[in-house]
């Protein structure tokens, strides 16, 4: 996925990052000794140490191994598959017992926004995590809006990666204080974007043609410049060129800016899902 003004967070995504800031740190698994396991009350109100088992999801080969590493390493918990992009996903959780997803969210064919919309459709209600080198404020609040149940930065992932799949599998929601901060920036601003809209600004949707209207729809969906090409039978090149004619002719720099000028003047009704692409 081409996102854009996305801030790579490290070049070690499973280093600890020095500067992240955490409210009330936890005990690292880790450190105990003990490998730690999901504990899942039993019908007395006792709890019982659940295994997981949990499907990795990203491109890079390093990343998976380093993940599934990690997850022996500090837990009892089974990595049961490594996929390398997103279609591969969809299709593994339709015949895989998985009781969580990790993503990632910046792959090629299908990105990681489109992956968590399709396998929640295949299995609605399993829990997602996205786990990415990326803290892009409109990333982060389209993961979450999508369906992820939490969001963790790579160069987090040796210290909170066990407690985030925990509190997930628990029923809860996990950010980290400043990964919280940025998804309800996005969303106050996703907000305050749709009132009061400028009828000159809206008016300019109205210069683009059938053919970018649909472009600018896909992209709103998360598509890559590629699969936008498959779905509308054209070539990825013809893609770029109406791309960039939606930017001169919507007054935009990037990619962001024009989906979020989409939703923001009414050309994608947000209550209606999108087809899918499987």
């Amino acid at each position: 996925m081409m996102m854009s003004n996305v801030t790579p967070v490290s070049s070690n995504p499973f280093s600890p990052s020095p500067t992240a800031s955490f409210a009330t740190p936890s005990p690292i698994p880790s450190s105990t000794g003990v490998k730690a396991g999901f504990a899942n009350p039993n019908n007395n109100g006792e709890t019982q140490s659940q295994i997981l088992k949990i499907l990795v999801v990203d491109d890079n080969p390093h990343h998976s191994a380093g993940i599934k590493q990690l997850i022996e390493l500090q837990s009892m918990h089974k990595v049961v598959g490594l996929c390398a992009n997103g279609e591969e996903a969809v299709r593994r959780v339709g015949h895989t017992d998985v009781d969580i997803v990790l993503i990632d969210m910046n792959m090629p064919e299908v990105d990681g926004i489109v992956a968590i919309q399709q396998i929640l459709v295949k299995r609605p209600g399993l829990k997602i995590l996205a786990l990415t080198n990326h803290d892009d404020h409109d990333l982060i609040y389209k993961a979450m809006r999508s369906g992820a149940k939490g969001y963790l930065l790579k160069p987090m992932a040796s210290h909170w990666l066990i407690k985030a799949m925990d509190e997930i599998l628990a029923g809860r929601i996990f950010m980290p204080p400043n990964i919280a901060t940025k998804f309800f920036d996005e969303f106050h601003s996703v907000v305050q974007q749709h009132t009061a809209p400028d009828p000159v600004r809206q008016a300019l949707l109205n210069y683009l043609t059938s053919r970018e209207k649909e472009v600018l729809k896909l992209l709103t969906e998360g598509m890559t410049y590629k699969t936008v090409a498959e779905r509308l039978v054209i070539s990825e090149t013809t893609v770029k060129t109406h791309v960039n004619n939606i930017f001169q002719k919507l007054q935009v720099s990037d990619r962001t800016q024009a989906v979020l000028y989409a939703l923001k003047f009414g050309l994608v009704d947000t209550s209606d899902k999108l087809p899918s692409m499987v």
